[in-house]
């Protein structure tokens, strides 16, 4: 069942919210959606907050779920009426539960393992646990703008949920957008992030395919804008990587992407992935895409 993070306090200690400048998208409609003016390029990248954007250390996290299954809208701003997954990725008992997430799941036209351990930077600073803190933050800047979050973990001590149920979640809860966030584990001499897409699987992506493609294409443009990590280069092209092995984004319904927001084992990107200032940044610039492309829709 869908479920958001419970208020209390986070390993985090700073915290912003209302950082994205969206009742001016709303005033100037979706052509001017990347913050430009009207008439100008709409793919623009929303200027990054500045010092005096209204940032505080105090609050906790929302709860997007009423506990009955019926997500109410948390608030009354420009995305009262939306509905967000977000899904981070893998969970902190994942490696003391290898029979349960080695289990095969459906994951479109083939079965899978439930889900994986995930990866680490060289100092030992989890994925899971990456995932879990910038999910947070990207939730509560959602939130603050009125959308409804939801995450398809509770906590960062539990084991799964695996790919498909992750993927159920969303199509319950009939997103109009849902991001698993991820950091990848590739070749200690490659760095940079990408964003998956789902490519066409007969039978089972048909309708997302399109509607992903302009989710990750705004994904990609705020993300790049936003930190100082570039596009991968020891896989993907130009940020975006099309698959069709991944039971996530096939068994989902509604308009999904995954990011792998940059190589942990690469030190470069390492260092950044482990900074709080500059998951403050990453959640910044992945709220405004999400918010770019829910106004548009």
């Amino acid at each position: 069942m869908p479920v958001s993070a419970p208020p209390g306090p986070r390993s985090r200690a700073t915290r912003a919210l209302y950082l994205i400048p969206l009742l001016a998208l709303l005033a100037t409609g979706c052509a001017s959606a990347s913050g430009a003016e009207p008439g100008a390029d709409p793919t623009a990248a929303i200027p990054l907050p500045g010092p005096d954007d209204g940032s505080s250390d105090e609050g906790s996290p929302g709860t997007a779920d009423g506990g009955d299954g019926a997500h109410e809208p948390v608030g009354d701003g420009p995305l009262h009426d939306r509905v967000v997954v977000i899904d981070p990725g893998h969970n902190g008992g994942n490696a003391e539960a290898s029979s349960e997430i080695n289990r095969l799941v459906p994951a479109g036209p083939q079965q899978k393992a439930c889900d994986t351990v995930g990866a680490e930077t060289g100092s030992g600073y989890p994925e899971h646990l990456f995932n879990w803190e910038l999910s947070l933050l990207v939730k509560e800047r959602l939130e603050a703008d009125g959308a409804t979050v939801i995450l398809t973990r509770e906590d960062d001590e539990g084991v799964g949920p695996c790919i498909n149920e992750r993927a159920e979640i969303g199509n319950e809860a009939d997103a109009d957008a849902a991001l698993s966030i991820h950091a990848d584990g590739g070749p200690e001499t490659g760095r940079g992030f990408h964003v998956i897409v789902p490519g066409e699987v007969e039978g089972y992506t048909e309708e997302i395919v399109e509607p992903s493609r302009e989710l990750a294409e705004d994904l990609r443009r705020e993300y790049r804008e936003g930190t100082d990590i570039p596009y991968a280069d020891y896989l993907a092209q130009d940020g975006l990587d099309e698959r069709t092995d991944l039971g996530g984004l096939n068994m989902s319904t509604v308009p999904k992407v995954f990011l792998e927001a940059g190589n942990m084992r690469n030190p470069e990107d390492a260092a950044l992935l482990e900074d709080p200032q500059w998951q403050e940044r990453a959640a910044n610039s992945i709220a405004r895409a999400l918010a770019v492309y829910l106004l548009r829709e």
